[in-house]
C-alpha cells in the first residue's frame, strides 16, 4: 500500500511519501509562504522524486488538528479533493494523536500517553491515551485549557505512569513534573508526516476512522474579535 500523508497543521508544511510502513520520501518546509502555495508543489515534488503519480497512492492521510486554522483547512480540503476525483480513501489523525503514535516504539501495552501542544499564553491543547492492542484508546478526547487546569486530572491519574509527548512538554515541564510526579517526558517536540503516515496506516488497518473533518478545539482569533465588536457594539 503506498500512501500519501500530508501535514499543515503547524508551520511547517510537510508531504511525506510511504509504502507500507516503509518512507521512501519526505519534505518538509517553512518558507514563510502559505500552505496554499507551498502544498501542491511540494505533493508534485515527491512524486518526481518517487517516480510516481497520484494514481499509484492507495490512502492519503492528513492532520486535521488541533492547530493552525488555515493550515488544516487546506491540508483537509487537498485530501479531500483527491479523495472525491479519484476515490481514495482517506484517513483523518488529530495532531495529538499523531504526537502519541510517535513514542510507539517505546510504549507497551496498557501505558498511558498524554499529547500537549502549546497554543500560547498558558493555554495549551491536549489529549490522554491509552494504548492497547497496538492502537490508541482516547481516555480525555482532545481539549483545549489552561495548563492550569490540568491539576483536576493530576487528582485521578497522580500516581499512574504517563509519558508526555509534544511541543507543550519543551514549555510546561516543570508545571508537569509537579502534578505528575511519576511521569516520563519525550524529546519529541514536533510533527512529522511520515509519524502521521504510520497512525493514519494503523487507523485504516484497524477500520478504526470516521470522517474526515477538521477539529477546532477554539475559535479563531478574527472570529473571536469580531464577536467581540459585535458584543460591544449591541451593549452600546
Amino acid at each position: 500500500m503506498k500512501i500519501l500523508s500530508i501535514d499543515t497543521a503547524t508551520n511547517v508544511c510537510g508531504v511525506s511519501i510511504l509504502e507500507n510502513k516503509k518512507l521512501i520520501c519526505s519534505l518538509d518546509t517553512n518558507t514563510g509562504r502559505t500552505h496554499s502555495e507551498n502544498l501542491m508543489p511540494m505533493i508534485n515534488e515527491a512524486f518526481k522524486k518517487t517516480k510516481l503519480s497520484i494514481n499509484d497512492i492507495n490512502l492519503i492521510v492528513c492532520d486535521i488538528g488541533p492547530g493552525s486554522f488555515t493550515g488544516i483547512r487546506i491540508g483537509v480540503a487537498t485530501a479531500k479533493a483527491f479523495h472525491d476525483s479519484l476515490s481514495i480513501p482517506i484517513i483523518g489523525v488529530s495532531s495529538l494523536e499523531s504526537f502519541a503514535y510517535s513514542e510507539k516504539e517505546n510504549i507497551s501495552d496498557g501505558d498511558y500517553i498524554f499529547s500537549i501542544i502549546d497554543c500560547k499564553n498558558d493555554n495549551c491543547y491536549y489529549a490522554l491515551y491509552e494504548y492497547k492492542n497496538n492502537c490508541l484508546h482516547d481516555i480525555i478526547a482532545p481539549k483545549a485549557d489552561n495548563i492550569d487546569n490540568l491539576k483536576d486530572i493530576s487528582i485521578k491519574y497522580y500516581d499512574k505512569k504517563i509519558i508526555f509527548v509534544g511541543d507543550g512538554v519543551n514549555i510546561y515541564k516543570d508545571k508537569l513534573k509537579v502534578l505528575f510526579p511519576n511521569s516520563n517526558f519525550s524529546n519529541n517536540f514536533l510533527l512529522n508526516s511520515y509519524n502521521l503516515g504510520l497512525c493514519g496506516l494503523n487507523k485504516f488497518n484497524s477500520n478504526n476512522f470516521n470522517d474526515v473533518l477538521p477539529l477546532y478545539l477554539k475559535k479563531p482569533q478574527a472570529q473571536k474579535q469580531l464577536e467581540e465588536k459585535m458584543l460591544k457594539n449591541f451593549n452600546v
